[in-house]
C-alpha cells in the first residue's frame, strides 16, 4: 500500500465524535497506508461505534491517562492486538479536560484541585503516554504528536486550560529532548477552533468564531477538522525526519496577525 504512512502502526488517542480532528486523523492515518489503533476513555462503547466508521474498524483500547494500571500494561496490550513483535511508529495525543470552575472568566478563584486535574490530564499526560508507549518505540523511532491550541495569548473563557495548553507545549519540548537521541520525535499542531464535543464545554467559544473570521488571512471552518488532521498525519510521516519540539499551526494564520 501507498501512502505517507504506508506500513506504519499509529495509536490514536481522544477519538469520541466523528467532528473531532483526533477521528479524522485516524481516517487519514488509514488513507495514507497506516495500521490504527485507537484508545478511549469511559464510553467504550461510543468509542466502538465511531471506530466502525473508518475506512477499515479499528481496535480500540481503553485509557485512562490518570490510571497508572492502564499506562503501565498499554505496551502489552498493544502486543495482544498486534502480535508479540508489535511496534508503534506514530502516537497521536489527543486529550485535555477543565473541570467546569477552571473554565469561563473563574481564573482568579479556581482551586488547586481543579487546575491540578487541567494540567494533569492536559499536559503532563503527554509524559505519561510517551512513556507507556516507549517500549513500542526505543528501538526504532518514530513520532508523538499533540494537539495543542495556541497558548502565547489569554483567551476569553479559556482560564486554566490555557495555562494547560502552555504546559503542553513545555511538556513537547522536554519529550522532545530526552526522547530525540532514541529517534523519537515529539511535535504539536496548534490547531484553530473547531466545533467539537470539548469546544462546547467551554463557556464562550462563540468568540473564538469572531476572531478567526476577521484574523484568518488564509479564512477559517470551524466545521472542518481536515486541515488540522492532515498536519497531524504529515508529522506522522517521514517527511519531517529532523524537526522535533516544534509547535506547527494550522489555524488559517491568526497566530501571526495582531488584532
Amino acid at each position: 500500500m501507498s501512502g505517507l504512512l504506508a506500513g506504519k502502526r499509529v495509536l490514536v488517542t481522544g477519538v469520541l465524535m466523528e467532528s473531532s480532528i483526533a477521528f479524522h486523523t485516524a481516517r487519514l492515518a488509514q488513507e495514507q497506508g497506516a495500521e490504527v489503533i485507537l484508545t478511549g476513555y469511559g464510553r467504550i462503547s461510543l468509542v466502538e461505534r465511531i471506530a466502525k466508521r473508518l475506512p477499515e474498524p479499528a481496535p480500540v483500547i481503553e485509557l485512562d491517562v490518570q490510571n497508572e494500571e492502564h499506562l503501565e500494561s498499554l505496551a502489552d496490550r498493544v502486543r495482544e492486538l498486534a502480535g508479540k513483535d508489535a511496534r508503534l511508529d506514530g502516537v497521536v495525543h489527543s486529550i485535555a479536560f477543565a473541570p467546569q470552575d477552571a473554565l469561563g472568566g473563574n481564573f482568579l478563584a479556581t482551586g488547586w484541585e481543579s487546575v491540578a486535574t487541567a494540567v494533569e490530564v492536559s499536559a503532563y499526560s503527554l509524559k505519561s503516554l510517551a512513556m507507556a508507549c516507549l517500549p513500542l518505540m526505543k528501538e526504532d523511532g518514530g513520532a508523538i504528536v499533540g494537539l495543542d491550541f495556541d497558548a502565547s495569548t489569554a483567551w476569553p473563557g479559556y482560564d486554566w486550560m490555557g495555562v494547560a495548553k502552555a504546559a503542553l507545549e513545555a511538556t513537547s519540548r522536554y519529550v522532545a529532548r530526552d526522547l530525540g537521541p532514541l529517534g523519537i520525535r515529539c511535535n504539536l499542531v496548534a490547531a484553530g477552533p473547531i466545533k467539537t464535543m470539548a469546544a462546547r464545554n467551554i463557556p464562550g467559544f462563540e468568540t473564538f468564531r469572531e476572531v478567526w473570521e476577521t484574523r484568518a488571512p488564509l479564512g477559517w471552518d470551524l466545521s472542518d477538522p481536515e486541515p488540522a488532521a492532515r498536519g497531524v498525519v504529515t508529522l506522522l510521516s517521514d517527511w519531517f525526519p529532523r524537526t522535533t519540539g516544534e509547535i506547527v499551526h494550522v489555524d488559517g494564520g491568526v497566530h501571526a496577525i495582531g488584532a
